[in-house]
């Protein structure tokens, strides 16, 4: 028993630490981040560099509701419409944030 403890403490631990000093929970959230713009129906390359740049700049709040402007229906949503939604969260720093990563990468400068 003091042996799986030991075990699980060491592991727990080594999550710890991955987590901590090798980025693990930033990819995970650049991760969940792309994947709902993907599902918001921005393209998988635009979303992997909007990604990027929204998780170095925005905090876990913000992503977090960029994260629910999916639409309800699971169907994918116009520029114009993710456009609108995210006005809805009236974040000047989301708003910012969002329209200069969206122009930066669709240009190829993000």
């Amino acid at each position: 028993m003091k042996k799986l403890l030991a075990l699980f403490v060491l592991a727990a631990i080594a999550v710890g630490v991955y987590f901590t000093f090798f980025g693990g929970l930033e990819q995970v959230t650049e991760y969940r981040v792309k994947t709902a713009l993907v599902e918001a129906g921005v393209g998988d390359k635009q979303a992997a560099c909007m990604a990027s740049r929204m998780t170095d700049r925005l905090s876990i709040a913000q992503l977090r509701k960029l994260e629910a402007l999916g639409s309800e229906d699971g169907s994918k949503l116009s520029l114009r419409e993710y456009v609108e939604r995210v006005r809805s969260i009236d974040d000047p720093k989301v708003i910012e944030v969002s329209a200069t990563s969206a122009g930066l990468c669709a240009v190829g400068l993000g």
